[in-house]
C-alpha cells in the first residue's frame, strides 16, 4: 500500500493566509499546461482547457501509482494570467482581454518520456523564482482590490519590482464551492530594485 501525497499539505508554494503578504522562493515546477484568450466565463477556450487538462493530469496519477508505486492527489487547478494593459486586472476587469495559460502540476519523480503526448496540452517547466503571495477568499470579481495592494502597496514598498506573470491557484473547486467562500492564492514574481514591470510569463523550454 503506499501513501498518497498531497502537495497542498507538502509544499510550501500552497500554503498561504489570508491578509498576510508573504515572499517565498519558488522552485522550478513542471506542468501541463493550455493556452486560451477570453473571458473564462464565456471563452469556449476555457471550457476545452480544462476538459484536456484533467484527463491527462489522471492518467499519469495511475501511471505513476501502477508503474512508480508512488500515488498522490492531483494538484490544484492554477493559472497564469495577462494582459497588454493591467489595469485590465485590477481597474477596468475587462476579461475579453485577459490571456490565460491554464495548469496542474506534475510531480518531479515523473519522467518526461512517460507523460502522453497531446496536441492541446504540453508539459512545460515554470520558472518564478521569488515571488509574494497571499490568500484571497471570495469571488474571484472581488480579487481587484487585493491586486492593486500587492501591486501598488506591497510590492514597491519591500523595494521590489513586478516580473513575470500574475499566478492564481485554485485551492476550491469552483463547481462545489460558494463564491463568497472560494480560497485563491494570488501569487506575483518579484526582482530586486525598481524600473519598469515585465509581465510576460516566464518559462523554460518544454522539457521533452
Amino acid at each position: 500500500m503506499t501513501d498518497k501525497v498531497d502537495f497542498k499539505k507538502t509544499l510550501d508554494g500552497y500554503k498561504a493566509r489570508q491578509g498576510q503578504f508573504r515572499l517565498i522562493d519558488v522552485p522550478d515546477t513542471r506542468y501541463l499546461m493550455a493556452d486560451g484568450h477570453g473571458d473564462p466565463n464565456t471563452s469556449p477556450d476555457f471550457a476545452a482547457a480544462v476538459e484536456a487538462l484533467y484527463p491527462l493530469a489522471y492518467k499519469m496519477k495511475f501511471l505513476s501509482k501502477r508503474e512508480l508505486g508512488r500515488d498522490y492527489v492531483v494538484p490544484p487547478l492554477e493559472g497564469l494570467w495577462w494582459a497588454g494593459d493591467m489595469d485590465a486586472f485590477t481597474t477596468a476587469r475587462d476579461k475579453s482581454l485577459w490571456d490565460w495559460t491554464l495548469m496542474l502540476m506534475v510531480p518531479d519523480w515523473i519522467d518526461p518520456s512517460l507523460v502522453p503526448a497531446d496536441e492541446k496540452v504540453r508539459l512545460q517547466t515554470l520558472s518564478e523564482g521569488k515571488c509574494v503571495q497571499t490568500l484571497h477568499v471570495g469571488s474571484f470579481d472581488d480579487e481587484a482590490g487585493v491586486l492593486a495592494r500587492l501591486h501598488d502597496e506591497v510590492i514597491p514598498g519591500q523595494g521590489l519590482r513586478m516580473t513575470g506573470t500574475h499566478h492564481e491557484i485554485y485551492l476550491s473547486d469552483a463547481r462545489k464551492v460558494a463564491p463568497e467562500k472560494r480560497r485563491t492564492i494570488l501569487r506575483q514574481p518579484v526582482a530586486d530594485g525598481t524600473g519598469a514591470p515585465s509581465l510576460r510569463p516566464g518559462r523554460s523550454a518544454d522539457p521533452r
